[in-house]
């Protein structure tokens, strides 16, 4: 689902400086993990893709504030949809697995709900603008109409699969 090398729209994905660092903390906090920013213009550590896209390693993401949101949630899901015993082994590159990475996917979208500014509608729209494909044609459609095997993943491992209908807690 992530493009095989990102085609950016700078001017018009949200990014982590336009949400401030708050919210996204604190939820990704609410699974165990660390937002830690990363200064202007540096490398982000454990970034698989380069440039501005998040990293990972361990339990933690690594953002700047040009990291789009879209790849900050995609970086984190990852992580999330990972057993802990998993977790404290990645660097960089967290799964080859499709059904880890179709759950990645859909629980960003999910993610984005719980983020001030955000909400899933605006991160596929910056998913789509990035350059994310999909067999449907779009995020949206694939989320909305070929996910089941995705949102089957994350319940199975009680992962949240809306954060919509309630106040912080796993759907």
């Amino acid at each position: 689902m992530h493009p095989e090398h990102p085609a950016p729209d700078p001017g018009g994905v949200l990014r982590l400086a336009d949400i401030g660092e708050y919210a996204p903390r604190a939820l990704l906090a609410r699974f165990g993990l660390t937002l830690a920013p990363v200064a202007d213009g540096a490398p982000i550590p454990g970034s698989f893709w380069g440039d501005e896209e998040a990293g990972i390693i361990g339990t933690t993401v690594y953002a700047r504030g040009d990291t789009p949101v879209h790849s900050l949630l995609h970086e984190a899901g990852h992580l999330i949809v990972l057993p802990a015993e998993r977790r404290a082994a990645v660097h960089t590159d967290a799964t080859d697995s499709i059904e880890e990475e179709d759950a990645t996917c859909y629980l960003q979208i999910v993610l984005a709900d719980a983020l001030p500014g955000v909400g899933r509608d605006r991160l596929m729209a910056d998913m789509d603008a990035w350059g994310y494909t999909f067999r449907l044609g779009s995020s949206r459609a694939w989320f909305e109409q070929d996910a089941e095997n995705a949102r089957r993943f994350l319940l199975e491992r009680g992962l949240p699969v809306d954060l919509r209908a309630r106040s912080g807690t796993p759907a």
